[in-house]
């Protein structure tokens, strides 16, 4: 059975099926912390289920990160068929490949997206996060009957990206690193075992920028799907309980690619040629986002049994 909970100031609370809210009695103030507590949160889902009408409403609190931080943040790079397509990749030959985001990008699911002065390409990517229960080791093998032994929960997160400073650069770390870039919750949506072998339901990784609708694709259109991109990742790099591995968005961002003839003539530029070009073309497309811009995105089944909510960011110059 998954349980959702929520982060505010005060602490953790179970969110029960009617949107009220209930203390998990914790002294846990950290992700790990929280989720080696599992039974102070099924403590408070019994109590949710049992009167969950009582308590605060989730509409009234001020809902922070789930993910508390420091934590390791790392995302798969072009992995959706769709955002392959989009960004000029063969779905069928791009390789497997991961970066690091700075923990210090992580924000709270209603809180202003910072852009800075000098980006002026600023791009979303809705991404299913995969929250980790346990000590993931170098060398580990992960299936999908053992996915749920090293993920514990789910996150809805938004992988903002300075498209400006990432392509020139030929690098994420810093396009992607900035505060408020990592946009995580509503929910950590604590799963099971049956619950994660629901994940090709995930029906809808849906984002809407201003109510229109630019993202909406299903987890079937994955690449390299959890249990695979887990022991991939773990044949360098150790993740510990609280880390998140954001697995990547579908096609429907801002950028795109030229095309395979402009990709052609514009090789054969000076690489700074090439990008004054490019970024110039890029001018005229209107679906970067811009201050004021409200981004919203959601990930959910289509009955609703796995429900990670909605975040409501808004894009604010610095």
């Amino acid at each position: 059975m998954s349980i959702q909970v929520v982060r505010t100031a005060d602490g953790w609370w179970v969110e029960s099926g009617t949107g009220r809210l209930h203390r998990v009695v914790t002294d846990a103030d950290t992700t790990g912390g929280l989720l080696a507590d599992r039974s102070a949160v099924q403590e408070a889902a019994a109590r949710a289920a049992a009167d969950p009408d009582a308590g605060l409403s989730a509409g009234e609190a001020e809902l922070l990160s789930p993910v508390t931080t420091p934590c390791r943040v790392v995302a798969q790079m072009v992995n959706y068929r769709s955002h392959a397509v989009d960004s000029g990749f063969d779905p069928d030959t791009v390789p497997p490949a991961f970066f690091r985001k700075a923990s210090g990008s992580v924000s709270g699911p209603y809180q202003d997206v910072v852009r800075p002065s000098y980006v002026r390409f600023l791009d979303y990517e809705v991404e299913l996060g995969l929250v980790m229960g346990a000590d993931l080791p170098v060398s580990t093998e992960v299936t999908d009957s053992t996915l749920a032994e090293y993920v514990a929960a789910l996150v809805v997160a938004d992988d903002v990206s300075a498209r400006d400073l990432q392509l020139p650069k030929t690098q994420f770390y810093e396009s992607k690193s900035y505060p408020t870039f990592t946009p995580l919750g509503p929910r950590l949506l604590l799963v099971d075992a049956d619950n994660m072998a629901r994940l090709p339901d995930l029906r809808r990784l849906t984002l809407k920028v201003n109510g229109a609708t630019w993202q909406d694709r299903t987890t079937t259109d994955m690449i390299v799907r959890p249990a695979r991109a887990l022991s991939l990742l773990a044949r360098f790099q150790t993740l510990q309980p609280g880390d998140v591995l954001l697995t990547g968005t579908p096609g429907g961002t801002a950028l795109k690619s030229p095309g395979r003839l402009l990709t052609t003539l514009a090789a054969l530029l000076p690489p700074h040629k090439r990008w004054q070009k490019f970024f110039a073309r890029q001018q005229a497309n209107p679906d970067y986002l811009k201050d004021g811009d409200v981004v919203t995105a959601r990930i959910a089944t289509d009955d609703g049994v796995l429900d990670l909510g909605e975040q409501r960011t808004v894009v604010r110059a610095r």
